[in-house]
């Protein structure tokens, strides 16, 4: 027969144990829920960037800009963009800036577009420049980049059908999506576009250096995913389906070798991608921050591209 003490000695191993695990389980539960508390932190941060806002003077600036006020659905403010005329009934190029950037660093490329006869206009995002608000990463902003197209086509110096975009990271996600259905967008140049936004929080994460914790892009996605719950099961843009919906839009590809992040996945894009398309690698991503020499070669690149594939006149036929 055992006897009550023999049960006590048993039992203490046993309670060992289960106090050691409950102490592992104390501190797993924690560290995810530490893990979440920062990540959700982490992600606020990503969709409020720190906003810069570039005045001009619209009377002296160089292009005789007219500024532009003009509303998107669904949002109670007001935007205001910049349109530098070309030629009268010439095509129009919107340039949508990159992440954590504004209109007023695209002046260059601006400049450089209206000097070939285009109509040009440049905006501000959401949380971008002079605008409040969050960051969707391409979710919403194609709404925005729609009511653009929309309050430039209703002027009577431009052709209503014939607008060619192009798009750095954030703005070449919100192009792309716009232009599978619109038909009056003719030409696409996409610059570190990505297939889903929140390969853009990943690469937040990893850019502020925690994307080696455990877990922490992983519930930094969770949470940007909660911010923008209406968008679940959003297919990628290289989705077969949604591809076909650009066929005959003429497409260029840039992937940047110093961004190989989003190099590769831009590089994904362009192989599922329909004609027609082109692709271009460059040394040095993000044209904000680029030196004078890199910006001239790249603003050439561009151009060219849209004299070849979107004249200012009489442009490219696409459909959709």
């Amino acid at each position: 027969m055992v006897t009550f003490a023999e049960l006590q000695t048993q039992a203490r191993p046993m309670r060992w144990y289960i106090k050691l695990l409950s102490a592992v389980l104390a501190l797993v539960f924690f560290a995810v829920l530490a893990t979440l508390a920062i990540a959700g932190f982490l992600v606020y941060r990503i969709v409020k960037p720190q906003r810069t806002s570039t005045e001009i003077n619209m009377q002296s600036f160089p292009g005789r800009p007219d500024a532009i006020q003009f509303s998107v659905s669904g949002n109670p403010s007001t935007r205001e963009g910049w349109f530098f005329p070309g030629f009268r009934g010439a095509s129009t190029i919107i340039l949508c800036h990159g992440y954590g950037s504004s209109k007023g660093e695209l002046l260059t490329l601006v400049s450089a577009l209206q000097d070939h006869q285009y109509n040009v206009f440049v905006f501000d995002f959401a949380a971008h420049g002079a605008n409040d608000g969050i960051t969707s990463f391409g979710y919403h902003e194609a709404d925005e980049v729609r009511s653009a197209i929309d309050v430039v086509a209703q002027r009577n110096d431009v052709n209503p059908a014939s607008f060619g975009l192009w798009g750095y990271n954030l703005g070449a996600y919100a192009a792309l999506r716009e232009a599978e259905s619109d038909n009056r967008v003719r030409a696409l140049v996409l610059d570190s576009v990505y297939d889903l936004p929140e390969q853009m929080v990943r690469v937040g994460v990893e850019r502020q250096g925690l994307g080696g914790f455990p877990l922490m892009i992983k519930s930094a996605e969770f949470s940007f995913q909660w911010l923008n719950h209406q968008y679940r099961g959003e297919l990628p843009l290289s989705n077969t389906k949604r591809m076909a919906s650009v066929a005959g839009v003429q497409k260029l590809f840039i992937e940047a070798a110093d961004e190989p992040e989003l190099g590769d996945v831009t590089r994904q894009i362009y192989l599922k991608a329909p004609d027609p398309k082109d692709q271009a690698t460059i040394p040095h991503g993000n044209f904000a921050s680029m030196d004078d020499e890199d910006k001239r070669a790249y603003e050439n690149r561009v151009v060219s591209f849209f004299l070849l594939r979107l004249p200012p006149t009489g442009g490219a036929a696409a459909s959709h």
